[in-house]
């Protein structure tokens, strides 16, 4: 079960218990079995079981799923953002461009990962804020959609 080793009074034992139950340890010193009764009940320690609740990641969602916080709203009008810090490699969109959502926009590259960014709004492309190039940080508006 466990091992220990000691040191009383110069000597050294090594102590390996074997089975704790109520007050009763059994365990062998120097490889001689004792039993031993202690004066209170011992519970023996247990590993804690981490429970983590399932996530579903967003790249499991169908990409002409709308990736919005309130799916009855209009998906029209909106700004596109960046999700996470990087360069701009490509933009495949042009102002006055009708995209649906799920279609591609641009392409982010974030520690040395191309991120491909996709709409989740339906729309025609009013303004690229963001040119090819550019250093965004996370949130930074990259494109607004208009109706």
């Amino acid at each position: 079960m466990r091992k220990f080793k000691f040191k009383i009074n110069g000597n050294d034992y090594e102590v390996d218990i074997k089975n704790v139950e109520d007050n009763l340890v059994e365990l062998e010193v120097n490889g001689s079995p004792y039993t031993v009764e202690v004066d209170q009940k011992l519970e023996p320690s247990k590993t804690p079981k981490l429970v983590r609740s399932v996530s579903v990641p967003s790249t499991d969602t169908h990409p002409s799923m709308a990736k919005t916080s309130s799916p009855q709203a209009p998906k029209g009008a909106g700004n596109i953002k960046s999700p996470l810090p990087g360069v701009i490699l490509d933009i495949y969109v042009n102002v006055g461009d009708r995209v649906k959502v799920g279609q591609k926009l641009l392409t982010l590259e974030a520690m040395k990962m191309e991120n491909l960014i996709e709409s989740d709004k339906e729309g025609t492309v009013a303004a690229i804020v963001k040119q090819k190039g550019d250093s965004v940080m996370e949130g930074d508006i990259l494109i607004s959609i208009g109706e």
